[in-house]
């Protein structure tokens, strides 16, 4: 699905060094790298604030912790993304209210959002799925409507700009309350283990939030906040910076190859291709077809059997899954998020795929549509 080692072999020369660097330092926790690659980072995304942290699912739990969210407080999110949006707002002991997406961006949907609000409603997460931003203007406008905040899920987006009614754009993940992202290495800007980050324009809130990845610690040893140890360490860093900037680049690679496949199977009335939202460009975290009137896991054990690596994301719903089970929600309540999770199927999708490898992995998928 994803050819880091290819990937690393073109920058190994500046990666290597780069480490080295870090290890003959010795400076692992919070170096100097760090440092650095928050603040190019800040200005890449153009935002006040970046906050490294050790993981996408931290930088979510530290975002809810920052805000202030208290237990019972109801977090609006959508029920088709990865269980880690909701682990946080159940492990904090929020209350996850899950929604249905658009059909076409596969999104959270702005009028279910509206729909879901009640008094005990204090912050909504729209998830950036597969590369590009949802809603966020009609986001923005419900939380200012509800005095509400809202909290990206930028773990799969980074590098995607979000295009305002008046033309203005911004980064994915800098125009909520807060956004927090994943460098897991599959990741558009992926890093070689786990790491992640949180930004912010608020600069009380970005305080808070570097308080509590530290321990709750302002002065060492002196705990003013109840706080986790969350820190993205500096050979992580160091890596993520050489990455960070070839980020547009890499977005362009999985974008040329989106494009081939769309072209290859455009028209054809068993798959749908990715829409694109004309809100948000697609970075294409991941390249994913609804199967129509075939098998989609007959598909994927056909292209397994090619050794083509297809992965289905996702199969089960949130509201479906046996640790989120509530009774506000049965199954047919989403209708749109359970189609997916019985159609969706998703293709290869790197910054090195070359015309052949598309080129075989397209004609074996029409290989089968075409047959069946």
């Amino acid at each position: 699905m994803v050819d880091l080692k290819s990937q690393y072999e073109k920058i190994k020369e500046e990666i290597d060094s780069a480490v080295i660097n870090v290890v003959s330092s010795t400076a692992y926790i919070n170096g100097p790298e760090v440092k650095a690659f928050q603040e190019e980072l800040e200005v890449y995304l153009g935002v006040k604030h970046v906050i490294p942290c050790a993981n996408g699912t931290d930088a979510l739990q530290v975002a809810m912790m920052g805000l202030g969210l208290k237990p019972g407080d109801e977090v609006i999110t959508t029920s088709f993304t990865f269980i880690a949006t909701a682990e946080v707002i159940a492990l904090l002991g929020l209350t996850p209210v899950v929604v249905d997406v658009d059909p076409d961006t596969f999104n959270i949907d702005p009028a279910a959002v509206r729909k879901a609000i009640t008094p005990k409603t204090k912050a909504i997460v729209p998830v950036h799925l597969f590369g590009q931003s949802a809603d966020m203007e009609a986001m923005m406008d419900i939380a200012k409507e509800h005095n509400l905040f809202v909290i990206e899920d930028n773990c799969q987006a980074i590098g995607s700009d979000y295009i305002f009614k008046d033309g203005s754009r911004k980064k994915a993940g800098s125009i909520g309350h807060v956004g927090a992202t994943s460098f897991f290495p599959s990741k558009n800007l992926g890093c070689y283990g786990d790491g992640g980050a949180i930004f912010t324009n608020d600069d009380e809130l970005a305080k808070q939030l570097r308080i509590i990845v530290n321990h709750g610690m302002v002065v060492r040893y002196y705990h003013d906040l109840i706080g986790v140890n969350s820190r993205l360490d500096s050979i992580q860093a160091a890596i993520l910076r050489v990455k960070l900037k070839r980020l547009d680049q890499y977005c362009a690679a999985r974008q040329k190859a989106a494009d081939y496949y769309s072209k290859a199977f455009a028209n054809n009335p068993k798959l749908q291709v990715p829409a694109k939202f004309e809100r948000s460009t697609h970075v294409f975290h991941q390249y994913t077809l609804v199967a129509k009137n075939i098998d989609r896991n007959k598909l994927q054990e056909f292209l397994t059997a090619k050794e083509i690596p297809a992965m289905i994301y996702y199969p089960v719903a949130m509201h479906m899954q046996k640790a989120y089970q509530d009774p506000r929600y049965k199954q047919g309540d989403f209708p749109v998020t359970e189609m997916l999770c019985n159609s969706v199927i998703s293709l290869p999708m790197h910054t090195e795929l070359d015309e052949e490898q598309l080129k075989f992995i397209t004609d074996s998928v029409l290989e089968f549509v075409n047959n069946n």
